[in-house]
């Protein structure tokens, strides 16, 4: 949500701005179109609903509202740990977000931010069950594995087939 603030205080766009203050343009909290079925990103900006209020939370400058369109919709993936056999999954997540992203129109712009975990170790939780990593083949801890990981994500974003 707050790349919409950033947007603001940058003030670059006369025209977003004027959106924004006017209350035409907001972010979902729901992060779904009304009337479209598609699966939610993490952040979206659009028209607000004819007839909808928008709501202004203090200390923001960026209106909360239902909207009619995505002209703007963030992604956000983590790798965490096992990260490099993830890649492929969380490219492809990121393009399917686009495609939904564009679903019922327009040409909104997408944005995918991934997330990379350079910690020392990582321990993970299924149920009660913890699965640290041990710095070995198959298990390798974060550090070891992010340089590589970050190398991979960048050049599978980089593809021409990439919607982000």
């Amino acid at each position: 949500m707050h790349l919409y603030e950033d947007l603001v205080a940058i003030n670059r766009s006369t025209k977003f701005i004027g959106a924004v203050a006017r209350r035409d343009r907001v972010v979902n909290l729901q992060n779904r179109r009304r009337g479209i079925r598609a699966r939610r990103g993490d952040a979206t900006l659009g028209e607000i609903i004819p007839g909808e209020a928008a709501t202004i939370e203090s200390g923001f400058t960026v209106g909360r509202g239902p909207i009619a369109t995505v002209e703007i919709g963030v992604e956000v993936k983590i790798l965490a740990k096992a990260m490099i056999k993830r890649i492929d999954r969380v490219i492809n997540d990121l393009r399917n977000q686009a495609v939904q992203f564009k679903r019922g129109g327009g040409n909104p712009i997408c944005i995918g931010i991934v997330g990379i975990n350079h910690a020392e170790r990582c321990i993970s939780y299924k149920g009660e069950r913890a699965f640290p990593t041990t710095g070995k083949q198959g298990f390798l801890h974060p550090f070891q594995e992010a340089p590589e990981a970050e190398r991979r994500a960048i050049a599978e974003a980089a593809l021409p087939t990439t919607n982000f």
